[in-house]
């Protein structure tokens, strides 16, 4: 299943958010969203677990958990269509 996760600290990397799921279940991937120009973290990014029972479990864990000063928000990621269609 995978993840979509807000709220992520500044210096927070790939390894990090892998390390941080890991506490709750089999991670298959996990990416941090980097800003094209500056290459530094957009504070959100994708976690794909292997086992949809630990990703539901860890949603109801995580999301609203506050670190730092930002409150993470943890929900299943949704597929996003592209709607490039001109008229």
């Amino acid at each position: 299943m995978n993840l979509f996760v807000t709220g992520l600290m500044d210096d927070m990397d790939d390894v990090d958010l892998k390390e941080m799921f890991e506490l709750y279940g089999e991670v298959k991937s996990a990416k941090v969203v980097l800003d094209k120009m500056t290459r530094k973290s957009r504070c959100f990014g994708f976690v794909e677990m292997t086992s949809s029972e630990d990703a539901i479990a860890t949603i109801k864990l995580l999301n609203g958990v506050k670190m730092g000063r930002k409150i993470m928000s943890v929900q299943e990621a949704t597929a996003q269509t592209n709607s490039n269609s001109r008229r």
